[in-house]
């Protein structure tokens, strides 16, 4: 096959959910529904946080940006397959199909490293309380999650810029719902060995480094509740980070088995149902975890819900 005709692909096939046509419009109904859910529960916890002075902490403070990071992340994906659905069509142009990659690492990204500050957040809360306010200040607050954005952006740059330099050939079907980067880098004809490289190094360091971080943070929090007197001051100091570890529990775990088991069995197909749990089921159960852990965030919750019922 000539050049000419190896790199001249204006669009993909997305088949991620490629089942019986009487099956599409109870898939419709479910992922709208779960993104509907996702979207109103996370912009309550944005307007709670940002509404309510005593909240305006550096707990929820991340948590807020969390839930904008988890609604654009959904976003990235869920809309395109519901249109799909909608027009009994599974094509995605081209450049559309490198933006959602492209958006999606972005946000990936950003959920591990705000989950990665969060945990911090708590180490600092738990294991050195005094200094809380002194260490967490507004202007280390507003640094963490920036450098997070940035570093997200640079990583999905590099990570487009080497998909823009693939040659693809005729067969440009996505087993899966969305435009992952590894399948993009499977359907290529052209040398991978590069991309592979920068892929998996990049999920060691921008992906392992969090997790090294999040281990870390919480073996100095057991160890610093282990050593509290009173049952009570240990259930107070366990209740403070109970959310978060449900939450990074949930993401990792889900994501982890997302890759372990696609690897295992070799089945994309398999792999795209099951990443339906990192990318839109644990988005939308965090505000769930969040508001029913957390008596300060649930008071605002009724007020404000009590408010727009009246």
């Amino acid at each position: 096959m000539e050049p000419g005709n190896i790199t001249r692909i204006s669009k993909f096939l997305l088949l991620g959910f490629s089942v019986r046509p009487e099956l599409q419009p109870l898939i419709f109904g479910l992922f709208l529904s779960m993104y509907l859910i996702t979207v109103f529960g996370n912009l309550l916890i944005i307007l709670a946080v940002s509404s309510d002075s005593r909240l305006h902490t550096p707990m929820y403070f991340f948590l807020a940006n969390l839930s904008f990071v988890d609604i654009c992340f959904t976003s990235t994906t869920v809309p395109k397959m519901l249109v799909n659905i909608q027009t009994q069509s599974n094509i995605i142009t081209h450049e559309d199909c490198i933006t959602q990659m492209n958006f999606f690492i972005i946000f990936s990204g950003l959920d591990i490293y705000l989950l990665a500050v969060m945990a911090y957040d708590r180490f600092v809360a738990i294991c050195h309380p005094l200094h809380y306010k002194v260490i967490m200040n507004p202007r280390l607050c507003g640094l963490l999650v920036l450098v997070s954005w940035i570093t997200s952006i640079l990583h999905s740059l590099l990570q487009t810029s080497m998909v823009l330099q693939l040659s693809f050939c005729t067969e440009v079907e996505i087993p899966h719902f969305f435009c992952e980067l590894n399948q993009l880098i499977q359907l290529a004809c052209s040398d991978t060995f590069l991309n592979n490289l920068v892929m998996y190094l990049a999920a060691m360091l921008l992906a392992g480094g969090p997790l090294a971080g999040i281990l870390y943070s919480y073996s100095k929090i057991v160890s610093t509740i282990i050593g509290i007197s009173s049952a009570q001051g240990k259930y107070k100091a366990f209740s403070t980070c109970v959310s978060h570890l449900l939450v990074v529990s949930l993401f990792f775990c889900t994501s982890l088995g997302v890759y372990l088991s696609s690897a295992a069995t070799q089945s994309s197909h398999s792999s795209a149902t099951a990443s339906v749990m990192y990318t839109v089921v644990t988005p939308m159960l965090n505000p769930f975890i969040y508001s029913l852990r957390n008596k300060d965030l649930k008071v605002v919750l009724k007020r404000i819900i009590g408010i727009s019922l009246t």
